[in-house]
């Protein structure tokens, strides 16, 4: 049976959220999912959404409506999959904590902006980690405030350069959980869609979100 997937941007452009949309659907097609995309939160308050196997959210600083949000953790709950990517997935509705609940993560800063940073891999074992090393990335180093239940399977350290407070923390980059029945995965990497050219990067996105859909 084909599986179904649904993706749903908007929200701020410098996240290139339609354009990230469209390349992640297209990573799902490859994988035989039939996709759909949509431009507005409205998708969220369908009475079928259950019938996707996986949800992918591409929006970033938006705001959602009470029976939009309160559909769509239903159906997460209910077992359809949850996967996503940077600010685009940790920092879509800054007003909601049920959502961040659901996520297990929103972003708070990113000191520095764009610079070097290194992604440290967890669990090599993981399926989704395997065969995956530390690697340099360039790009927005995202400092969350995180659900201690959630699965790290990538993390990043910080140094002082820009604020010294934070000098040495260790935060997660890569992780998973589960959301009732549904699974979730996020990855706070790919500040923007050429990220994706970043082998890495897309991998991990790739088998994350194939481990999340049902």
């Amino acid at each position: 049976m084909t599986k179904k997937a649904l993706i749903v941007w908007g929200g701020w452009d410098g996240h290139t959220p339609e354009q990230s949309a469209r390349l992640a659907g297209s990573i799902l097609e490859a994988h035989d999912f039939e996709v759909d995309i949509e431009p507005t939160t409205e998708a969220f308050a369908d009475e079928g959404l259950g019938r996707y196997d996986l949800i992918v959210p591409a929006i970033t600083m938006s705001r959602i409506e009470r029976e939009e949000l309160t559909n769509l953790l239903a159906t997460v709950r209910a077992g359809t999959g949850l996967a996503g990517f940077h600010g685009l997935m940790s920092d879509s509705f800054r007003n909601e904590p049920d959502y961040q609940f659901m996520i297990g993560g929103q972003w708070v800063a990113h000191p520095g902006n764009i610079i070097d940073y290194t992604v440290n891999v967890a669990k090599h074992q993981d399926p989704i980690m395997h065969g995956i090393e530390d690697f340099p990335y360039h790009s927005e180093q995202y400092y969350m405030h995180f659900d201690p239940t959630i699965e790290v399977l990538a993390t990043t350290t910080f140094t002082g350069e820009h604020f010294d407070e934070i000098d040495g923390v260790v935060m997660p980059v890569v992780w998973k959980r589960r959301f009732g029945k549904g699974r979730v995965f996020h990855t706070t990497l790919c500040h923007v869609v050429d990220e994706f050219e970043v082998p890495q990067m897309r991998t991990i996105f790739e088998r994350g979100a194939l481990w999340a859909a049902r």
